[in-house]
């Protein structure tokens, strides 16, 4: 490579606007599937996914997750990388590839520039400081998709990366969501603390919480996840103080969990009765679904919601939107 260098005009046939590679993208046509298309989708919100997570959104068994996404990846729609692990070997981590960005990018009808891709970036998460904290939440996402209840279904699930464009002039949620159960259906932003943070520092995030509320007209319930006992403790009191000194603290519904109190079993949920809510002290645990009616003040979610897809691939699918609340909010 050194002694022979690609010469410029050799390299004018890879360019994305080529007729050569837009027919190789024209012919991904007639081999992705509805669920190849989403396993794209889900890798562009969510950065990265791994086969695990990947496997328990949408595959029978881990083998044939396996085979359809070496087969994405040999398409040239997705790409991966594997972490160095101190023992044993990680789980391939799926990103999006250039040929997977072109396709979203045709679907919407947009250039990939518009699509907010860059291919450089989307490989540059294997070495981000983040890697863990991302992929933490996307667990925390996945395993309340999949729970063991079939009665309970997360309707959306935005990232990290769609709540900060939409709110993070005022808020970060590390994620929103909306959860159904056979009773109710709770929207929720969640902060996944894996500690590494100062307690003031997580408590402080409440401020702007309760601006985006005041701003908005919408009362949305925060939920902080701990890894221990010992760290969801230390932090309701610092909660509790930051919450108390806010002008008005109905504006913000929160509640705190420990992973370490979840089962350990493996269809362990969040949805489990891990949750207390940040007010009531000395209080039982109680359901993620049992949450929604602890909060009187905590704007419902319309009628109008669909029923819970028949398929995990639409968890993607934003909510409807709201339309504005009046009177007393």
């Amino acid at each position: 490579m050194i002694a022979r260098p690609t010469r410029q005009h050799q390299l004018r046939g890879l360019a994305p606007t080529s007729p050569a590679l837009a027919r190789q993208h024209a012919r991904l046509a007639v081999c992705l599937t509805e669920r190849d298309r989403w396993i794209l989708r889900m890798c562009h919100e969510h950065r990265v996914l791994t086969t695990h997570q990947l496997t328990a959104l949408g595959f029978g068994t881990g083998s044939a997750a396996r085979r359809r996404l070496n087969c994405l990846r040999h398409r040239g729609v997705l790409d991966y990388f594997r972490p160095l692990k101190v023992h044993g070997s990680a789980p391939a981590h799926w990103v999006l590839a250039p040929a997977g960005a072109a396709v979203l990018a045709a679907e919407a009808a947009i250039e990939v520039r518009d699509l907010g891709y860059r291919a450089d970036r989307a490989l540059g998460i294997a070495h981000s400081l983040h890697l863990a904290h991302t992929l933490g939440i996307n667990d925390w996402f996945t395993a309340l998709a999949t729970g063991p209840d079939p009665a309970e279904r997360l309707l959306a699930w935005w990232s990290q990366y769609r709540c900060g464009a939409l709110w993070g002039d005022l808020a970060r949620p590390d994620g929103y969501g909306r959860f159904a159960s056979a009773a109710t259906t709770l929207d929720f932003f969640l902060e996944f603390d894996l500690g590494s943070m100062t307690l003031s520092t997580v408590a402080a995030k409440l401020t702007g919480y309760a601006e985006l509320a005041r701003t908005s007209a919408v009362i949305t319930p925060v939920l902080f996840w701990t890894p221990t006992l010992a760290r969801e403790t230390a932090l309701r009191k610092e909660l509790r103080q930051s919450w108390s000194g806010l002008a008005d603290p109905d504006l913000v519904p929160v509640a705190t969990a420990a992973a370490e109190l979840a089962s350990g079993t493996a269809g362990a949920s969040p949805a489990e009765r891990l949750w207390l809510p940040l007010e009531i002290t000395g209080a039982q645990r109680i359901t993620l679904a049992q949450l929604a009616s602890t909060w009187p003040r905590r704007t419902p979610v319309p009628a109008s919601v669909p029923t819970p897809p028949t398929s995990r691939h639409a968890i993607l699918a934003p909510p409807p939107p709201r339309p504005p609340e009046t009177g007393g909010r």
